[in-house]
């Protein structure tokens, strides 16, 4: 591999962990029995930072804010690699009961200063959502509920929070709607910049075996991770809480 392809490779490595960063959502719910509308627990408005590493040499930060106006929640995040990428992501939803449903979502990265968006907009009465991504727009069929990577954080949390167990969920990528299963690992309890925790640990199941993603959970702030890992191919990127603000 020439210097040029070695340059190119690292910097897209970086990104793919950056945007991963971001989008520490998808991880699996834990119970049996769904709650009734009214009994529903609902989580709450926060905010968090985050400290990431790549390959224990590229350094970034991120923030995590999720705020409420009425019934329509907001969720915002944003993240850096210092003087080499950024991306932010944001996704707009409504919560019914237990049910979270998405009406527009949006990512945006930067590397070098040179960008790409992609955007989800949603139509829950027709069951279907319009990606657009490099000025092209794909229409999709929802058979179940699709998420983007945010929403479904929160859809997995409400679940969480309400004892409604599903190992598989559906996200709305840039051209198709895909099934995304998880397993729980088992309770711990993990040191992170922020403290300590009693955490549950579920685990994403790829179908390629040298990629792995696992997230820790934290009951006590309403199932927020407090810590993921991802290891894509050798590659590992690790997030850890440093604060709740």
């Amino acid at each position: 591999m020439n210097n040029l392809s070695m340059i190119k490779s690292r910097k897209s490595k970086v990104l793919s962990a950056l945007t991963t960063g971001v989008s520490i959502a998808a991880i699996g719910a834990l119970s049996m029995t769904a709650p009734t509308l009214a009994s529903a627990k609902a989580v709450q408005p926060s905010s968090a930072s985050y400290n990431f590493t790549v390959e224990d040499k590229y350094k970034g930060t991120a923030t995590r804010t999720l705020s409420k106006s009425g019934n329509t929640w907001k969720y915002d995040v944003n993240a850096r690699v210092a003087g080499v990428a950024t991306a932010s992501q944001s996704s707009v939803f409504s919560l019914s009961g237990n049910n979270v449903t998405p009406s527009k979502a949006s990512t945006t990265y930067k590397l070098f200063g040179i960008g790409r968006t992609h955007n989800l907009n949603y139509n829950p009465a027709g069951k279907q959502v319009a990606s657009t991504y490099r000025g092209k727009t794909v229409n999709m069929n929802m058979a179940q509920q699709a998420f983007d990577d945010l929403s479904l954080e929160v859809q997995i949390r409400q679940d969480l929070l309400n004892g409604k167990f599903s190992g598989n969920y559906y996200m709305a990528k840039k051209d198709k709607i895909e099934k995304t299963p998880f397993k729980k690992s088992g309770n711990t309890k993990i040191t992170v910049p922020a403290g300590t925790f009693d955490t549950v640990r579920v685990d994403r199941i790829h179908d390629d075996n040298s990629r792995s993603t696992s997230f820790w959970l934290a009951p006590s702030l309403d199932y927020l991770p407090v810590k993921v890992t991802q290891n894509n191919d050798g590659k590992k990127m690790d997030l850890e809480l440093t604060k709740v603000n």
